[in-house]
This record gives structure tokens, C-alpha cells and sequence, in this order.
């Protein structure tokens, strides 16, 4: 009895011994980060910083060299349409010489053809609102009835707003254009009046705003066309983002834009007015130069909202650039380049399995799926270097 049950004694250590001696030399599993691939939306955003701009800005300059008194104005001051903004004391050797009043005259002429421009522009801009109306009236006759979709109507509702600001902006031309004529004008009179001493040219306001800038703000001695300061409504406000140019190409006119960080509470929302035409270069941090293009927002948010923004903030813009309801949905973090394609690993019964898959769209964070991979399936993340096909994995989440 003794002899037997030391052999049973024996037998079970040495299975012990063997046991553990295989556990010991079975790989460990690698531990992973895993997701589960889901089902939804796809939105492929544009992503960027930009800065608002105030959208029609009026630089007055000095229509004559001379001596600028110091400016009675400051930036943020409240002017209207024909304020005096600055005085110049012009010499009067300048005033009298032949070639001045040469120039001058020219300066009228100059001037009143600029008007005229500005007159063309005006009933051209009248033209393309009433258009823009009458299209917008019939398109939401059509959309009431179920004959045209919301996004013509959303189209014909944008068309007729930028008619509208078009049209303010050839109004203001038009005004600008008139001062222009005036002043030009007022010089000529200096020229002919042959006065002793220094002749005193105001300055006005061509348009009625806020003071965004001033450049010169001391009394000094200018050339004529010098920059005096900046005049434009803060709330007439745009925002222009520059994007790379290969992401320029999906962006289009009415393309919704979320502002964020922007220092309020919530983001506000915008519709992307225009993709410029011509690109820029631009060297990155990394030192690689980019080819980038000014994308330009209208806010559709209330004024109320972003009344505290100004000229040259700076924002964060989320363009969306495509959306897609009802896709399968995986990290970007999760696939990785197997040849010419792209492949996943998932995590079944605890083994990683490599997968090819089809990538049909990609975004920053995550990617839509055409095949190789079905909603609930787990997948790695971020798949360490060392992980092979058929590998124990272990999740850390």
C-alpha cells in the first residue's frame, strides 16, 4: 500500500514539475490596446487655424505731402461718412508748382472716372440682387410643394445673402469713390486759390465705421499716399482659413464650418463663401514648404454671439467636408500598411488575427470601411512592432 502510493506521489510531481516547466516556456501574451469597430456616421473634416478678418476695410491716406498734425483719433473711436480724421499742412512750393497742379488735375480726372466705376458697380450689384431674390422666392415656392431639395433651397438662401452684402460693398465703393473726388478735388482748389502760407487740407472719413488701426499717430512729416489709418465695421466680420491645398480641392461654396476656441462658451457656426483661386507657399515648423489656399467663412451665428470678436482673432476651423450616415467605422490608429493595401489586427478568442481591409475614406481619427471588418469586431490599437498573426494578446482596457 505504501509502495503504490509513493508512486502516485511520485507521478503527480513529476506532471507538476512538466506543467509548470511548459507554462514557463509558453510565450506571454502581449498586452494591447483594443476598440470595438462600430457603426455611424463618417464625416471627413478639414481641420485648421484661422484668424477673422473684417470683411470691406478702408486704409485714408494722404492725399498731399506735409506736415500731419497729430490724429484726434484713436482705435476704436466711432466715426461717420465725411468726419475729419487728420490735418495736413501742406508746403506751399508744392501747392503752387506747375507739375503739382499737373498732378492734381489728373487726380480729378482719376477720380471722377473711379466714380463712375463705382456706379456701374452699384447697378450691376442691384441687378444680380433682384436676380438673386426672384430665385430664392421661386426655389422656396418649389421647396414648400416637395419639387426641389433643402439644399438648392440652401443654395438660393446663400446667393441672396451674398447678393446683398455684394451690393453694400458697391454702395460703399461708390461713397468711397465720391470722397475720393472731393478730395482730389479740394486739392485742386488749393492749387488754383495761390495762397501765402501753408495751405490746411482736411482729411474725412470715406465711409462711416470704427478706427481699426492708426499708423500714424505723432505729428510728423509725410509723403503723399501715406498710410494714415484703418477704417472698417467690426461687425461685418469673415473668417479666412488657409488649408493645404490637396484638402482645398474636397471644400465647397456652403460647406458648414464649426468655430471653436475661438474664447466662447460654444462653438459658432459658418458656411464656407469662397476657395480662392491661387495658392500660396508656406514653410511648416518641420521646415517643409506647403502649398496652401485662403479659404474664406461667412458666420451664419447670431451677431449676439461673437458681438466680443474683432479684426485678426484667432480661431480653430472644423470644415466638413463629407458626410456619410450608416458607415463601418474604425480608429485610424488601428490600421496599418500591409504592402499596397491596409490590414488590422482582431482580437478573436484572444489570439490577434492580421486582416486585410478596404479603406474607402479616411478622417483624422477614424476611418470608413468597405470590407474586411464588421461592426463589433474588436481590433488593436496603435499594434506594437513585435505582435505577429496568431500572437496571445491581453487588453489593458
Amino acid at each position: 500500500m505504501n509502495r503504490h502510493f509513493r508512486r502516485a506521489l511520485v507521478a503527480t510531481a513529476v506532471l507538476l514539475a512538466a506543467g509548470g516547466a511548459f507554462l514557463a516556456f509558453q510565450p506571454r501574451p502581449v498586452l494591447v490596446e483594443t476598440e470595438l469597430v462600430t457603426r455611424g456616421r463618417f464625416e471627413a473634416v478639414v481641420v485648421e487655424d484661422g484668424r477673422t478678418r473684417v470683411r470691406d476695410r478702408y486704409v485714408v491716406s494722404a492725399p498731399v505731402a506735409g506736415r500731419v498734425l497729430r490724429l484726434g483719433v484713436r482705435p476704436g473711436d466711432t466715426v461717420s461718412q465725411g468726419d475729419p480724421v487728420a490735418l495736413i499742412l501742406a508746403a506751399p512750393s508744392a501747392l503752387l508748382s506747375p507739375r503739382a497742379r499737373r498732378e492734381a488735375e489728373e487726380r480729378v480726372g482719376a477720380a471722377e472716372a473711379m466714380l463712375q466705376q463705382a456706379g456701374v458697380l452699384v447697378e450691376r450689384a442691384a441687378a444680380q440682387r433682384v436676380q438673386a431674390e426672384a430665385d430664392a422666392v421661386r426655389v422656396r415656392a418649389l421647396q414648400a410643394r416637395g419639387a426641389a431639395p433643402l439644399q438648392q433651397l440652401e443654395r438660393a438662401e446663400l446667393a441672396e445673402r451674398t447678393a446683398a452684402r455684394d451690393m453694400l460693398v458697391a454702395e460703399r465703393r461708390r461713397h468711397a469713390a465720391a470722397h475720393e473726388l472731393d478730395q482730389a478735388r479740394a486739392l485742386l482748389a488749393a492749387t488754383e486759390a495761390q495762397e501765402n502760407g501753408p495751405e490746411r487740407l482736411e482729411v474725412r472719413a470715406p465711409v462711416g465705421g470704427r478706427v481699426l488701426r492708426v499708423m500714424q499717430e505723432s505729428e510728423a512729416v509725410i509723403a503723399s499716399g501715406a498710410p494714415l489709418l484703418e477704417l472698417g465695421d467690426p461687425a461685418d466680420l469673415e473668417v479666412v482659413v488657409d488649408v493645404l491645398t490637396a484638402d482645398a480641392v474636397g471644400i465647397a461654396p456652403g460647406a458648414p464650418v464649426t468655430i471653436e476656441r475661438w474664447g466662447g462658451p460654444a462653438p459658432l457656426q459658418g458656411r464656407v463663401r469662397l476657395v480662392e483661386p491661387a495658392a500660396f507657399t508656406r514653410v511648416s515648423a518641420l521646415g517643409v514648404e506647403e502649398q496652401r489656399v485662403w479659404v474664406v467663412v461667412d458666420l451664419v451665428s447670431p451677431l449676439e454671439r461673437w458681438a466680443a470678436l474683432g479684426d485678426g482673432f484667432r480661431v480653430d476651423a472644423r470644415i466638413m467636408v463629407e458626410a456619410i450616415e450608416d458607415a463601418v467605422l474604425v480608429p485610424v490608429s488601428a490600421l496599418f500598411r500591409r504592402g499596397a493595401g491596409w490590414a488590422a489586427y482582431v482580437v478573436q478568442d484572444g489570439v490577434a488575427r492580421e486582416r486585410q481591409v478596404e479603406v474607402a475614406r479616411r478622417a483624422a481619427r477614424s476611418a470608413m470601411i468597405s470590407g474586411g471588418l464588421a461592426a463589433g469586431e474588436t481590433v488593436v490599437l496603435f499594434p506594437p512592432s513585435t505582435l505577429r498573426d496568431d500572437d496571445r494578446v491581453s487588453r489593458t482596457r
